[in-house]
């Protein structure tokens, strides 16, 4: 009796704490984030990207980390920001001697560094953060906005994407809610004439039997948009942030195609052929399935595992951010 009654009296003392809930953003800052402020790439041989670097920065942002915020902005200023024109070299290899051997530019990276920059100069209140972010717009309207064959288009980078023959395009490149932004920043700027032509270039790029774009595509100086040549012709590892921004703009015609395909359970894989319909062997990552998930207008659910990498980590708290700030426009 006397036991019974110790059991009672001290049950809940003894049954164990219930577990605190995931918070994906202080595990994604403490797998990704080096002290200095560096994002690694941990599907890639740990190289950085401006890309990275700007994700990072967003995502600081979006979790009102300012310290974290700092601490990448500070590294990637000093150690990506060229020099001779406001914008940041694409690629940090640790092992690289030098480490930055290639100084050309990755526009999406320029995009989402200008973009937190001005996210951040309002949530907090800095002016060098607006500056900062003003500079680096004017670089890409100046360097990285052109007319080509009748359409004004935004280039991957300064050099490597423009021949006699042909441009080659990313349709991920275009981050949706910074134009956005920046258009709402900058109304005399380029950024309305951007978006008019890039949405009619995001229309245009849907090939195959399921509208999808590809992940590089070619303008040449007559005829349509196509898949770039002697590239694979998937809808894959670049063009599945297409959907994601266009749901995170709430631009919900142009995503319609991809709220289509991803209605079938069996097209939740990491990428297909937009022709000949062929998929991937492997499974589709814990990041890929939140897009797809926000896309489809439904919860994301669960977290990011110790086994997923930095893009696919990224791509999980990018479309929870997404899901959170189109539900709040």
């Amino acid at each position: 009796m006397a036991s019974v009654l110790l059991s009672t009296l001290f049950g809940c003392a003894a049954s164990p704490p219930a577990a605190k809930p995931a918070d994906p953003w202080k595990d994604w800052k403490s797998r990704f984030v080096q002290p200095d402020g560096r994002v690694t790439d941990t599907g890639n041989a740990s190289v950085s990207h401006s890309e990275g670097q700007g994700y990072g920065m967003l995502l600081a942002e979006a979790n009102g980390d300012r310290v974290l915020f700092d601490r990448i902005w500070g590294w990637t200023d000093a150690v990506l920001g060229r020099r001779d024109v406001r914008l940041f070299s694409w690629r940090f290899d640790p092992a690289g001697k030098p480490p930055v051997a290639d100084t050309n530019n990755a526009t999406d990276g320029d995009l989402l560094i200008a973009w937190a920059l001005l996210r951040a100069a309002k949530r907090w209140g800095a002016a060098n953060y607006a500056d900062h972010s003003r500079a680096i717009r004017v670089a890409i309207g100046t360097s990285l906005v052109v007319p080509i064959y009748g359409r004004i288009v935004l280039l991957p980078g300064l050099q490597g994407f423009v021949t006699p023959q042909r441009t080659t395009l990313n349709p991920s490149y275009y981050v949706w809610p910074a134009l956005d932004a920046f258009r709402a920043e900058d109304p005399d700027g380029p950024w309305g004439l951007v978006i008019d032509h890039g949405e009619k270039l995001t229309a245009d790029a849907r090939f195959g039997f399921a509208s999808l774009p590809t992940d590089w595509v070619d303008l040449d100086p007559s005829g349509p948009v196509h898949p770039t040549d002697g590239r694979p012709t998937h809808f894959g590892f670049d063009a599945i942030r297409v959907p994601l921004y266009l749901t995170w703009s709430r631009r919900t015609e142009l995503a319609a195609p991809f709220r289509t395909y991803w209605s079938e359970e069996a097209n939740f894989t990491p990428w297909i052929d937009v022709f000949s319909g062929q998929r991937a062997t492997f499974p589709m990552s814990t990041g890929a399935k939140a897009v797809a998930k926000v896309t489809l207008g439904n919860p994301i659910g669960g977290t990011i595992a110790p086994t997923d990498d930095y893009y696919s980590s990224t791509l999980f708290l990018l479309a929870g951010t997404a899901s959170k700030e189109a539900r709040l426009a």
